[in-house]
């Protein structure tokens, strides 16, 4: 039982408290880029989801075993790119024959989750927890950015639609609300530890 408390706030914390985004301001890219549609930012968070957790589940045992037992674990960039890079074009053709319409939405960044810091830096860290404490980091972070990812993109939707000063119309207007979303989860964070 505790192990199942310790994994379920592991994913709260990978979540919420240590967001990917708004905390860590990791894959900023996609952020900004996929989340002008909430159809398409939720879509990019499964695409995420379906690649940090496999790449963890698959990098975690070939580092611990493979690579520290060879002494080479300055390899684990290269290898785990490598997993990456296999995982987002099975994740890509997936897409591309069951939703071609998500698949053309997406465009240029669903390759780009191949070279997004939030899927290696998350990979990264995982080495360093139990398997099971990786696989939990894996899911939060997932879930984390799909979380923030869809409510940006709505917040978008509506800021598209609002009477924006020209000046900050698109993306500075992007900005400062990320900004505000990012003091949000740090108010968030500061009443729930306290």
């Amino acid at each position: 039982m505790e192990y199942l408390v310790a994994f379920l706030l592991g994913i709260i914390n990978a979540m919420l408290v240590q967001n990917t985004i708004l905390s860590k301001f990791l894959g900023i890219c996609p952020f900004l880029g996929v989340s002008k549609k909430p159809e398409s930012s939720v879509g990019m968070g499964f695409a995420v989801l379906f690649v940090i957790t496999l790449s963890t589940v698959i990098c975690w045992p070939i580092y611990q075993y493979v690579l520290v037992p060879a002494g080479i674990p300055f390899m684990d960039t290269i290898v785990f790119i490598l997993v990456i890079a296999s995982l987002v074009q099975i994740c890509g053709l997936f897409i591309k024959k069951f939703s071609p319409s998500l698949y053309k939405s997406l465009g240029i960044y669903l390759p780009l989750i191949t070279t997004n810091c939030a899927v290696l830096g998350t990979v990264q860290l995982n080495n360093s927890l139990t398997f099971l404490n990786s696989v939990g980091n894996a899911l939060g972070t997932s879930f984390g950015f799909m979380l923030v990812i869809f409510v940006f993109s709505c917040i978008r939707v509506r800021l598209d639609n609002s009477n924006v000063p020209k000046a900050f119309k698109g993306l500075p207007i992007a900005l400062i609300t990320a900004a505000i979303m990012a003091l949000a989860f740090v108010g968030l964070v500061f009443n729930f530890v306290n």
